[in-house]
């Protein structure tokens, strides 16, 4: 760092995204929209066809509290980038392995990868949903779990990250 700059004239990649991330969930995108739309561009994705695509991953699924909405998004994103586009079983594995080691990482984090341990409410219910809004923790928590799961992404998008979990 040169003596008159700061350290945000030195951000990487990862902290733009997550940023970004994390200002689109806060500014109206689900937890699964605010990460792919930040990868839509990356992989020649209209944004809003990136949006529409993740909008039913949301609050753990279909808002049933199940997997969080940011791994599940995070998933499609490893799927653009390493899946196959036609049928190839290691290609498959390959993407399987990062998906679950994505999962890991996050469940280290926050001690969960479910929507409804990682918020304390059962969103499948219409009182769990509204206790959850009334309690704030969309806005309190909600963006620390889209931020981790952008970081861990863009590790694992990292050209070392695919040699460790092809292995």
């Amino acid at each position: 760092m040169t003596p008159n700059s700061t350290s945000s004239d030195h951000q990487d990649v990862s902290t733009t995204a997550d940023l970004k991330a994390v200002e689109r969930f806060c500014t109206g995108c689900n937890c699964s929209q605010a990460v792919v739309s930040v990868y839509a561009v990356r992989y020649g994705i209209d944004p809003a066809l990136a949006m529409r695509l993740a909008t039913g991953l949301g609050g753990g699924i279909g808002r049933m509290g199940g997997t969080c909405g940011t791994l599940a998004g995070a998933a499609l994103v490893l799927g653009l980038e390493y899946g196959p586009s036609e049928p190839d079983p290691a290609a498959k594995d390959r993407v399987y392995a990062k998906s679950r080691a994505l999962q890991q990482r996050f469940i280290d984090r926050h001690g969960s990868n479910q929507c409804r341990d990682l918020l304390g409410f059962d969103l499948a219910e219409d009182a769990g949903y509204q206790g959850a809004r009334d309690a704030g923790v969309f806005k309190e928590r909600c963006p620390s779990f889209v931020a981790t799961a952008v970081r861990l992404l863009d590790e694992l998008l990292q050209p070392e990250a695919a040699q460790e979990t092809r292995s």
